[in-house]
């Protein structure tokens, strides 16, 4: 069994490494994250694991004996002023697992999962599963015009050999990861940990509404073709259109020419939406699609709507899940990105998310009971166990 003073100590030396006032900040190819490297180093030797990197710079602790291996992890990095639980909690739970499996467990630390450096999220799995597109995500800057391969290079990860890194699949039979639930859908169940059924179907959308700039103080109110009261008009049918099954958040708008003075003449807005479903997605899209029209031939502007993402969601796999949940336990839908969702679909692989009261993450506030972290990390360990 697992306990939550085996996590509490395994996590008290990790917990330090970019920890600030305002949360943690441990972001990739960072002297934070080579920090977050020799932490790692030194669990898996502990755990009597030895330690390899692939070409996507994925930290990986691997047994002594020849793989395939089922493997459990998670990552390292965070978003800025992040919490202490999130990917951290996942990595530290796989080496208690590997420590104490009787069968060879490797552990894995997906690298840049968050994506908050370079705006490359999930970059370790989609380079290990091969769905990045390197030509892209290589030659982005972050906000202080660092190149995103040159801070590989400076990290010890060579750019150019990234395209390698499916090729470590091979060493992968199957994979779980544990990680702190991002809502209060577990807490509100009653149990301590929960086995995700899947990842939901996403959707993201650029609104445009072309208007027409005007002089804010002299045209009247019915004479008006004002873009951002259009667009604002349009995230709230958005909102509407959520219901009970959607999470519909319009993240970003842009408003051109922004000024104080003047009658917008154009504003994009962009909304991200998750459900339970691609069918569901669609039919938010169509009529969002019909209502924004509405709105805007009323306001006398014209508006596109188009998808500029979308994702039919992943449903992990059916007998791992069975063997994780057990008698009497609970399944639920995760509307968050992990890297486990890029695994699904080239290797057997299953989520459990811990209870989480308040439902924060990404934030210093974050907070799960050991307790039942150790609790799912027990089921993973008698479920590899079983499996392997």
């Amino acid at each position: 069994m697992i306990t939550a003073d085996d996590l509490r100590q395994r996590l008290a030396t990790l917990e330090p490494i970019g920890l600030q006032p305002t949360g943690t900040t441990r972001l990739p190819w960072t002297e934070e994250d080579a920090q977050s490297g020799r932490w790692f180093a030194a669990q898996a030797e502990a755990a009597g694991l030895r330690v390899q990197r692939d070409p996507a710079g994925n930290r990986w602790a691997v047994p002594g004996t020849p793989g395939p291996w089922w493997a459990v992890g998670s990552h390292l990095d965070s978003v800025r002023d992040g919490g202490r639980f999130d990917g951290a909690l996942g990595v530290a739970a796989a080496f208690a697992v590997a420590a104490r499996a009787a069968r060879p467990v490797a552990v894995i630390s997906f690298a840049d999962e968050e994506g908050t450096r370079f705006n490359t999220p999930t970059f370790g799995s989609r380079a290990l599963t091969g769905v990045a597109d390197l030509g892209d995500v290589l030659n982005r800057v972050d906000q202080d015009g660092v190149g995103m391969a040159a801070a590989m290079r400076a990290a010890g990860v060579d750019p150019d050999g990234v395209h390698r890194a499916p090729a470590w699949l091979e060493h992968l039979r199957g994979f779980v990861e544990l990680h702190i639930d991002q809502s209060r859908d577990v807490h509100r169940a009653g149990v301590p940990f929960a086995v995700v059924r899947g990842l939901a179907a996403r959707l993201r959308l650029a609104v445009v509404v072309h208007g027409a700039a005007d002089h804010a103080g002299t045209t009247a109110m019915d004479e008006r073709s004002d873009a951002m009261a259009v667009a604002a008009r349009i995230i709230v049918a958005a909102l509407d259109l959520a219901g009970d099954q959607l999470r519909v958040t319009p993240g970003r708008v842009l408003v051109e020419p922004n000024a104080l003075t003047t009658i917008a003449a154009r504003a994009c807005v962009r909304i991200d939406a998750r459900g339970p479903s691609a069918e569901a997605l669609a039919s938010f899209e169509r009529e969002l699609t019909t209502r924004a029209a509405a709105l805007a031939q009323v306001g006398r502007t014209d508006v596109e709507v188009r998808a500029e993402s979308r994702s039919a969601g992943i449903a992990f796999d059916a007998e791992l899940r069975a063997a994780l949940r057990g008698p009497g336990g609970h399944e639920t839908l995760c509307f968050a990105g992990h890297d486990a969702g890029l695994i699904a679909p080239c290797r057997p692989a299953a989520m459990v998310l811990v209870r989480n009261p308040t439902g924060v993450s990404h934030s210093p506030d974050e907070s799960v009971d050991l307790s039942d972290a150790a609790a799912g990390a027990t089921r993973i360990l008698e479920v590899v166990e079983e499996l392997g």
